[in-house]
């Protein structure tokens, strides 16, 4: 197969290191809820606090700028990775309220400094033409990746019946196997541009902020309120959620690569245009719903237009100086998750008065993406980073160096 011709490259990498995440992660999610209440005897107030300090590494994202003084961007990346399957495979040894919190941080201190360091990578290794194809098929990696996770807890929980450490431990295994393998097998890839190792906010990057800030939001309302209608007004078990998730990525494996081929071929605007057209649909639906049937159907589209959100990166690697990349891709991380620490806890408010309305804000931030994504042109690239408000734009930034 021409993809894996000459395979030590750097986007072979990139597709290998995209399946190391999600299979300690999996394992990690998919197990959680279950090992908590079970072995560490959790309430609501414990689980709460335990995804808030999760999300914490992920608003500090920024924060990686300052370790690239020290490490490389590549060998970085490859620690963080450690990070995240060591993190796993510890969870089940700590059935605490405190142990818990510290293998959590470190395993989403490492999942959110990979999560940035595999961006900036992706964004300065690819190339600008094809790089949309790459992110698909990287998505459609992850997704198999994630397939076999949660392959792998039914198998060792429901068959082999082992202990939730073993599994644990096998999960975390995985990832840091995969991660030493890469290392051992592939060169330290030259970055193409030396990269800017300070805080950097550039006002001509304001609509990739801003549509960054609006994924993060739109994000939450998918992870947290839409399983727990799921749950809480139909009734789904945990099996039925397992499902749902296996069916999402299946059917990812098929969509997110030809999502690729479509931006390459119509654009970033033309991707995110139906994105938000759609996730203003989904969540006015989620709003509606009151047929478990129609509600699964509504969860499986609204996941499907995630891999839609790689047009936020083919747009940015159109626009951004090359030097950027690496601060750039730290600073929308934690853009990204300010939503994560604020949405969660208002909109759980909102929720208690009513669920629907949690749902039309949903819509109503789609339709903010969605006129947002309309002021991409229709050639994005640096000096045409907007179609309306260029004067704002040229300004060359707001904090960093010039």
């Amino acid at each position: 197969m021409h993809l894996f011709h000459n395979w030590r490259r750097a986007e072979i990498m990139l597709l290998l290191l995209a399946t190391a995440m999600p299979l300690s992660f999996g394992v990690w999610q998919a197990l959680l809820n279950n090992f908590v209440i079970e072995r560490a005897g959790f309430s609501g107030a414990d689980i709460g606090l335990l995804q808030s300090v999760r999300e914490i590494p992920g608003f500090l994202a920024f924060t990686v700028i300052f370790v690239l003084l020290l490490v490389r961007e590549q060998r970085l990346a490859f620690l963080a990775l450690i990070a995240t399957g060591l993190g796993v495979a510890l969870t089940g040894w700590f059935p605490t309220t405190a142990g818990l919190l510290l293998t959590t941080l470190i395993m989403s201190t490492g999942f959110h400094y990979y999560e940035s360091l595999q961006s900036s990578l992706a964004l300065q290794w690819l190339p600008k033409e094809t790089s949309a194809i790459w992110f698909g098929r990287m998505l459609a990696a992850g997704s198999l990746a994630s397939l076999a996770a949660y392959g792998l807890v039914w198998l060792t929980s429901d068959q082999w019946e082992l202990d939730y450490r073993w599994i644990y431990m096998l999960g975390g295994g995985m990832t840091i196997v995969i991660v030493a393998l890469i290392w051992l097998l592939f060169p330290s890839f030259p970055q193409p541009h030396s990269q800017h190792k300070k805080l950097i906010l550039r006002r001509r990057y304001w609509l990739y902020y801003a549509l960054t800030f609006m994924s993060g939001a739109r994000r939450q309302i998918f992870v947290v309120f839409a399983g727990f209608l799921m749950v809480e007004k139909f009734g789904y078990s945990v099996a039925d959620i397992a499902l749902l998730f296996i069916l999402n990525h299946l059917l990812n494996l098929y969509v997110a690569p030809r999502v690729g081929k479509f931006i390459v071929r119509f654009g970033e605007r033309s991707a995110l245009t139906i994105e938000y057209i759609g996730l203003a649909l989904v969540f006015g639906g989620y709003a509606l719903a009151e047929s478990a049937t129609a509600a699964a159907l509504l969860y499986i589209v609204d996941h499907l237009f995630f891999s839609m959100a790689i047009a936020i990166k083919s747009y940015f690697q159109k626009i951004v100086d090359e030097r950027d990349i690496a601060a750039s891709a730290a600073v929308s991380f934690t853009i990204n998750h300010i939503a994560a620490v604020a949405i969660p806890v208002l909109f759980g408010l909102l929720w208690l008065v009513s669920p629907a309305a949690v749902f039309w804000c949903g819509a109503a931030m789609a339709l903010v993406s969605l006129l947002l994504a309309q002021n991409i042109p229709g050639q994005p690239a640096r000096g045409n980073e907007v179609r309306i408000g260029r004067g704002f734009a040229a300004g060359q930034k707001l904090a960093g160096p010039a």
